[in-house]
């Protein structure tokens, strides 16, 4: 396994790929691997005949600054596992080789067609304009037939199936196709997720109450007389009711146009809940 600081020197090794006809799969990560990230990575391996994972903790994503350098990194932990699992090339670049001092002062426009409006977005102004220049540009590196994205970030998988379908009219990305792999969670079923580091031994045992939560609430959509509102509000109010728990929203929405809805028919439930000053983020469909 080969790591990559620049992106000369994998615009090269793309190249030489693309020469040989080797099928390219990019998994994107802000590092701080787990299993699920790992998860991605071994399908990435078995679906194509070179794997290219990327490590980079984004700036232009993060609207919170103390959130941005409190995020966990490691990068010689990231590569061993990388290289025990079989990826083939880690880009790991400094925010200086991914962007323009221009770039990094200058918010990424796109038109996300209301996709950014709702939940993550509403709460982080800016944030999903960060990740779709941050991807849009991991897409013109390394020409991937195939990218993986994990469903935990549900709303973030929906509005980069929105990126690559518009692109994709436009033929800038040939025919990419995204790839989203179910939540990987913990035998206690805690969502794994690099934030989880930041947790004491204490507070993961409280967190343990959100997916709790949300698989009690298959339940409660089944019983008669049951609404979206009212399984929505249950949900908050079972959170909340845990102490050193605070739900910053729960959306009960359409999964394909991220908007509320008031059938549990092709829904599903998105949340966010501080656990102490961690946030964290889980969904479940209905």
């Amino acid at each position: 396994m080969q790591i990559i600081t620049t992106k000369a020197a994998l615009e090269a090794v793309i190249e030489e790929c693309k020469k040989e006809k080797q099928s390219i799969g990019l998994v994107p990560t802000m590092g701080a691997l787990h299993e699920g990230h790992a998860s991605l990575v071994r399908r990435a391996v078995a679906e194509n005949d070179i794997c290219v994972v990327s490590v980079f903790v984004n700036p232009t994503q993060f609207n919170n600054k103390e959130d941005l350098a409190k995020y966990p990194r490691n990068i010689e932990r990231d590569a061993e596992l990388l290289s025990r699992i079989g990826a083939h090339y880690v880009f790991a670049p400094t925010p200086e080789e991914m962007y323009s001092a221009q770039e990094m002062n200058t918010t990424f426009e796109f038109d996300f067609a209301g996709l950014d409006k709702v939940m993550e977005g509403k709460m982080r102004p800016g944030h999903f304009n960060g990740v779709v220049q941050v991807v849009s540009r991991l897409f013109y590196l390394t020409r991937p037939e195939k990218a993986y994205f994990g469903e935990k970030d549900f709303q973030q998988l929906a509005i980069i199936h929105h990126m690559v379908e518009r692109s994709s009219m436009a033929g800038t990305f040939g025919k990419l196709e995204i790839i989203g792999c179910p939540i990987v969670r913990e035998e206690s079923g805690l969502a794994m997720s690099s934030r989880n580091e930041r947790l004491s031994e204490q507070e993961k045992q409280t967190a343990l109450a959100i997916s709790k939560t949300l698989f009690d609430s298959l339940k409660w959509a089944k019983e008669a007389g049951a609404t979206v509102a009212d399984v929505q509000q249950r949900v908050i109010d079972t959170i909340n009711a845990v102490p050193g728990l605070e739900v910053e929203y729960y959306e009960i929405v359409d999964q394909t146009t991220l908007l509320p809805t008031d059938t549990f028919e092709h829904a599903i439930g998105c949340v966010t809940v501080y656990c102490g000053p961690v946030r964290l983020i889980d969904n479940i469909k209905y």
